[in-house]
């Protein structure tokens, strides 16, 4: 997908309500404001300039990561993004050499090029996004406001005119209930959306919803990291084997260390059993990180992931004028492949291209788009899954030869630098996994399957 080009969106006026201010939301109030004279960014949390765990944002205690797409994006809506992060004490390593990946009983060898990575919390990375945001001349971000319906010019249950039109929203916040006009809303909400059963009672069909159970839980602390100090690990349980865990180097001159277990293998919430579980792990450098080095707190936070979900919007034959979804309203996935913050920036990189050929029929042309990132990712994801039988859901077609290939892919990029860059770029959502079906990937997975 091309980058974003602000020259190519026609400034008009108008009216754009955002709900949700998580990356998604500030994302497309960003991409808005392009083109809308007046952005609304609305969030059922304060939105303060300091960097905090927001309550609607319970995942940000754990590792983060910002692929590729979502890094490239970030500096094309708010230059000198990367410079503004390092400033606050993030990091931008090579993914290349100082992310060391163990899949498959061992480590991946570094790839041939340097892969550029930024390393920071989730608080972090929202407060430099929300302040850029909130800086932008058209851009509103107004925190501890709960949007409890959309406004619409007609339309009801059973009512099957296409005429119906999302017109803006209804508001309940401290100063009492009111509503906000708007030209266009955008569902930032997140998994819990509530858009479908809007739709369902305005006449609309609801998006089919695919729904796939990892059964995941994490369990995450901050421990001291010396400021010379810029590696990270990423341990990948591969079958049988459900335990994982990461570690990525932030600011404050800490790790932020994340164990994870798979289908019921959850990682317990007391110091000595995370401990133990990490000493469980194939390789030692989660373990000693948290024997080691002096814990920021004592506290160890945990999460549950149930199951990734998908709702295809871009399926529904009709939509109503004057509103889009987007984020983890329309897909979320399995957390451990750190894909979410990414996906999101494509989605606005996706309605910064549908602005572009004009605001008519907007939804529908905005879905589709997404949909080109977001089959491609829910492949990945949900097929990587199913490599476990416990997985729950609908089996992607041709999803076991895919990942007997992956695993031999795998195996050669342990010694092959040139396969395990390949590799990487495509895990990164930098290139396409058709990238690994190239003759220079075919031959030397071959040889190396051969060769064992």
């Amino acid at each position: 997908m091309a980058s974003h080009d602000a020259r190519r969106v026609d400034a008009s006026d108008g009216h754009a309500v955002v709900v949700g201010a998580s990356i998604a939301g500030l994302l497309a109030g960003r991409v808005l404001a392009d083109t809308f004279a007046e952005v609304t960014v609305l969030d059922r949390d304060p939105l303060p300039d300091e960097r905090i765990v927001r309550r609607g944002v319970p995942q940000a205690n754990h590792v983060h990561a910002l692929l590729e797409p979502g890094r490239v994006i970030l500096e094309d809506l708010f230059p000198g993004y990367g410079d503004e992060l390092r400033e606050a004490g993030g990091l931008v390593i090579d993914g290349s050499t100082q992310l060391d990946l163990y899949q498959q009983g061992d480590f991946l060898a570094d790839a041939e090029k340097r892969l550029p990575f930024y390393c920071a919390s989730r608080p972090l990375f929202e407060q430099i996004t929300r302040r850029r945001v909130a800086g932008h001349e058209r851009i509103t971000l107004r925190g501890e406001c709960h949007v409890t319906d959309y406004v619409a010019d007609g339309g009801g249950a059973g009512d099957s005119r296409d005429g119906v039109r999302v017109t803006g929203v209804e508001i309940a916040a401290d100063a009492g209930e009111t509503t906000l006009d708007a030209d266009l809303v955008v569902d930032a909400t997140g998994r819990t959306s509530r858009t479908p059963d809007w739709l369902r009672r305005h006449g609309y069909r609801a998006p089919e919803t695919e729904t796939v159970g990892v059964d995941l839980a994490y369990s995450t602390v901050a421990v001291e990291r010396r400021p010379s100090e810029a590696q990270g690990y990423l341990i990948v349980p591969s079958p049988p084997v459900t335990r994982g865990g990461t570690a990525v180097p932030v600011e404050g001159d800490r790790w932020i260390v994340t164990v994870f277990g798979r289908h019921g293998d959850h990682p317990p919430g007391d110091s000595e059993g995370l401990k133990a579980f990490a000493a469980s792990l194939p390789t030692p450098e989660i373990r000693d990180l948290l024997e080691e080095r002096s814990w920021v707190t004592d506290e160890v936070r945990q999460y549950p992931f149930p199951a990734s979900k998908r709702r295809y919007y871009e399926d529904l034959g009709r939509f109503p004028d004057g509103l889009l979804v987007t984020g983890d309203a329309i897909a979320s996935f399995n957390p451990i492949y750190g894909q979410g913050m990414s996906v999101a920036a494509l989605d606005a990189l996706a309605l910064h291209h549908a602005l572009a050929g004009g605001r008519g029929d907007l939804g529908p042309r905005f879905f589709e788009l997404a949909s080109e990132t977001l089959d491609v990712v829910w492949q990945m994801t949900v097929g990587s899954d199913f490599a476990y039988s416990q997985t729950d859901g609908e089996k992607p077609r041709g999803t076991d030869l895919r990942n007997r290939y992956l695993s031999w892919v795998v195996d050669a990029a342990h010694a092959d630098s040139y396969v395990a860059e390949r590799f990487v770029r495509v895990l990164r959502l930098e290139e396409s996994p058709s990238a690994l079906l190239r003759p220079g990937v075919l031959w030397r997975v071959a040889a190396a399957a051969i060769g064992r």
